[in-house]
């Protein structure tokens, strides 16, 4: 049985930029780094150190050639926020596309896209 999700790879062009926009602009820690000798290059992020769920940046070039058919695309993720009001600003002061505040039957939500136009959705969590 499956018992939690552990790590989300995402698939991005430009690796070092990815890690500053997670790093610098949200807040997430590197936790850790791998580079294999065939080239293959992977950067664990999470929003906290001893997260449950962790994101897998992959060079998505690299990948593709090692994995043909593999889908590539950004995976439909959504956040949580116990400062949802704050969060919303602190992106849209720091120049990230950021979204209205939507309210749906499951609270507030908005979304926010990354450098490479992958987009993303927090939702509100007291």
């Amino acid at each position: 049985m499956i018992s939690k999700v552990g790590q989300i790879m995402l698939y991005v062009n430009n690796q070092d930029e990815a890690v500053n926009f997670w790093t610098e602009k949200l807040g997430f820690s590197v936790i850790s780094e791998e580079n294999n000798v065939q080239g293959l290059r992977w950067i664990e992020i999470a929003p906290t150190k001893g997260a449950d769920t962790s994101i897998i940046l992959h060079n998505k070039e690299f990948v593709a050639k090692m994995s043909p058919g593999l889908n590539l695309g950004t995976p439909s993720l959504m956040f949580f926020s116990e400062n949802f009001d704050q969060l919303h600003g602190d992106l849209s002061n720091k120049n990230i596309k950021v979204g209205e505040i939507v309210n749906i039957p499951s609270g507030r939500v908005f979304n926010f896209a990354d450098n490479e136009e992958n987009y993303f959705a927090v939702m509100e969590r007291k």
